[in-house]
């Protein structure tokens, strides 16, 4: 008997981790959409393109686990947003890009790297670069 009280308790402890962690993860979410929103506030959304020049932005901002924003050296700020999930993506990882020509185009293949860790994870690839521009 005592057996199934504590499978008992141990079923209850797990169903409320992932109840936790299905709050976490929502929360999370509504985060991201926030700062997604509000880097792209007054802004305006050109024509996707295949590739963007590297000395055109100042670097990468993850949004999420399927949008990064290159931010603007100049008037253009550029969202990726990846064809398919890319799930060691997050905010605060570090993006390991190969460029060949200073271009940084759709379908090129970029790796995550966890704060802390030394190994990579899997290879992602890029999505279609959208220009936003400052409104006037």
């Amino acid at each position: 008997m005592r057996g199934v009280a504590i499978g008992a308790i141990g079923a209850m402890l797990a169903l409320a981790g992932c109840a936790a962690s299905s709050a976490m993860q929502a929360s999370q979410q509504a985060e991201a959409q926030k700062d997604l929103a509000d880097a792209l506030a007054g802004r305006v959304a050109g024509a996707p393109r295949d590739c963007i020049s590297v000395s055109d932005s100042d670097g990468p901002q993850i949004v999420d686990d399927r949008t990064i924003l290159y931010k603007p050296v100049g008037r253009t700020l550029w969202r990726n947003d990846l064809a398919s999930s890319c799930p060691s993506l997050r905010p605060y990882a570090t993006l390991i890009v190969e460029v060949h020509g200073g271009q940084l185009c759709r379908n090129d293949r970029f790796r995550v790297l966890d704060p802390g860790a030394s190994i990579p994870g899997p290879f992602c690839a890029f999505g279609k670069f959208t220009p936003y521009e400052k409104g006037k």
